[in-house]
């Protein structure tokens, strides 16, 4: 990449091109106003339009118009912001868009089938440390707020309030077009999971998880479930894996990963098989990717990154592969990038 960075965001645009944006350092370092675009033609990556606000630990979502909106994240300043803008693809141009209700970072963004994006939980500001501390500080204070982002107006309203403050959650669409938040950290307790009724902006309570969660991934599968793998709680690393079933609320254990990790990437596969690369393990950080079978409900070992990288991102390319980009290694912020081609299984 032009430029090293973790904590960033990376979205495949609607030309087959992707958009990483931001990031920062572990551990508070100054975050980055940078974007750049990588063309899987050329395999090259070349600078972007520069962000208004610098920031890492934001989400970015694609929208149906063909732009990317960049929202919350920590600032310069280390505190979260309410800034939001748009990347327009055509011109390689940001420009900011309304201002959230909230400040927030380490928060979710997911969009709606009526095109809204949902931003929940995260954390709004920092005060007496939390039990088990937050997702990259131990000051950081959780919310249960939410907000609905409107892209014919530009504008952000409060809706309904989760039922546990959280962060370092995750955030799953269903078919049904409900909102699946599960796990993080300050949630009560952490195994908790509850929907959004997009229909009613309410939240309302579903089965808990089976095994305690942070830094994990929720994937939602071919199936219609959701597997959750990975994560950790107070130094635990579980190797554990459950599946939530939308038809009954409820979870049930699968198989175990071949390594226990957290902070990797969860990527479905066009085959509908599921990648979990790199994160950080019980010996450190990993180079070890697995891939999840839901026909079977087995986890396998495939082919090994070239760099052991955690906090970095994981995009599915037009043509099936796997772009793995930047990220935090063994000798710090990572500015390489890799390819994983399922067929090959490296």
């Amino acid at each position: 990449m032009v430029t090293e960075r973790a904590f960033h965001t990376a979205t495949l645009l609607p030309d087959g091109r992707v958009l990483v944006a931001g990031g920062g350092q572990v551990n508070g370092g100054s975050p980055l106003a940078s974007a750049e675009l990588y063309d899987p033609s050329r395999g090259s990556w070349s600078a972007t339009g520069t962000l208004a606000a610098a920031r890492f630990n934001h989400t970015a979502t694609l929208l149906p118009n063909g732009t990317v909106l960049v929202a919350g994240g920590l600032g310069d300043n280390g505190f979260p912001l309410t800034s939001a803008e748009l990347y327009d693809p055509r011109n390689g141009t940001w420009t900011a868009t309304g201002t959230m209700v909230s400040p927030r970072a380490f928060h979710t963004a997911t969009l709606l089938p009526n095109g809204k994006v949902l931003v929940a939980g995260g954390v709004n500001g920092y005060g007496t440390p939390q039990s088990g501390g937050a997702s990259g500080s131990a000051a950081s204070v959780q919310q249960p707020s939410a907000e609905l982002y409107d892209p014919s107006r530009g504008t952000w309203a409060a809706t309904g309030k989760m039922i546990a403050d959280r962060s370092g959650h995750t955030a799953t669409l269903l078919p049904d077009g409900m909102v699946l938040v599960a796990g993080g950290v300050n949630a009560d307790p952490r195994t908790s999971a509850e929907l959004y009724d997009p229909r009613t902006g309410n939240w309302t309570i579903t089965g808990a998880m089976i095994q305690v969660r942070d830094g994990h991934t929720a994937t939602l599968l071919t199936n219609g479930k959701v597997l959750v793998a990975g994560g950790s709680f107070q130094g635990d690393l579980p190797a554990s894996a459950e599946l939530y079933d939308p038809r009954r609320g409820t979870w049930t254990v699968t198989g175990r990963m071949t390594t226990a990790r957290q902070f990797d990437t969860a990527t479905l596969l066009r085959d509908g098989m599921l990648l979990v690369a790199g994160g950080a393990g019980t010996a450190g950080i990993l180079a070890s990717a697995e891939s999840y079978d839901p026909s079977t409900g087995t986890w396998t070992q495939t082919g090994h990154l070239l760099t052991a990288r955690e906090f970095h991102t994981a995009t599915l390319l037009s043509d099936g592969k796997v772009l793995l980009a930047g990220g935090y290694g063994l000798l710090g912020l990572l500015a390489s990038a890799e390819l994983y081609a399922p067929g090959s299984g490296s």
